[in-house]
């Protein structure tokens, strides 16, 4: 068994056999897993246990998972909270209003145990505590995995390909760079990058960190709806 009982994970469906399934398999690999039967109940143990991840079935009584994706979203406490959606195959429309509501990722079910196993723990490595820290390597250079971000002259290098970016996109990038996995709400970025004296519009920020995706890709700066910006690795 595997030392992972460090991590909480919230398993939600409304179908018992699944949580069953999915929860026995977990255990095995040495997680703590809590379970909830729809989204109310879900926001509940949530609140009550702060999980690492949460993996939430669509369609569900009471409350659907979208809805509840959208209320944990704007619970503090749970802001670093990873969330993967369970869908169906073929459901592409659920995959993208799971992704407008705040998920991080999405699981295509039925799902084999291993496969299971190796999706969960891809997940929680997007979490602050297993995530990789940028390493200083001197005043001016900043690199974490295959990005490096060079202060001095507003440059990043990706995959040895280099790239000069924009002042403010480059403070941007910086910025979250500057903690992995951690949420920047949108109040931190505005007051670190532009300054509580300068006024900007309320897409300025969307627009950069839509430029930043452009040319970093969009795996690396996820968006919490209603909250704000992380960088994952």
């Amino acid at each position: 068994m595997s030392n992972n009982n460090t991590f909480k994970i919230l398993l939600v469906d409304d179908e018992v056999d699944i949580l069953e399934f999915i929860s026995y398999n977990l255990e095995k690999e040495g997680y703590t897993v809590y379970t909830a039967q729809n989204g109310v109940e879900a926001i509940k143990v949530a609140e009550k246990t702060t999980p690492h991840l949460i993996i939430l079935d669509v369609m569900m009584p009471e409350m659907d998972g979208i809805a509840a994706c959208e209320e944990i979203r704007k619970i503090p406490l749970l802001k670093n909270t990873v969330i993967a959606f369970l869908t169906a195959r073929g459901e592409d429309y659920s995959q993208i209003a799971g992704f407008e509501a705040g998920a991080d990722d999405y699981i295509t079910k039925p799902v084999r145990p291993k496969v299971l196993v190796s999706r969960v723990k891809a997940l929680l490595k997007r979490t602050g505590e297993t995530k990789e820290q940028p390493v200083v390597q001197d005043a001016n250079t900043v690199s974490i995995g295959n990005l490096l971000i060079d202060k001095e002259r507003y440059l990043i290098r990706m995959d040895e390909e280099e790239m000069v970016l924009p002042r403010k996109e480059f403070e941007l990038l910086s910025l979250l760079v500057s903690k992995p996995g951690k949420v920047f709400t949108r109040e931190e970025i505005y007051y670190s990058v532009w300054g509580d004296n300068v006024v900007v519009g309320d897409r300025t920020i969307d627009v950069h960190i839509r430029k930043l995706r452009e040319k970093i890709g969009n795996d690396h700066i996820k968006t919490l709806k209603g909250i704000g910006y992380k960088f994952v690795e």
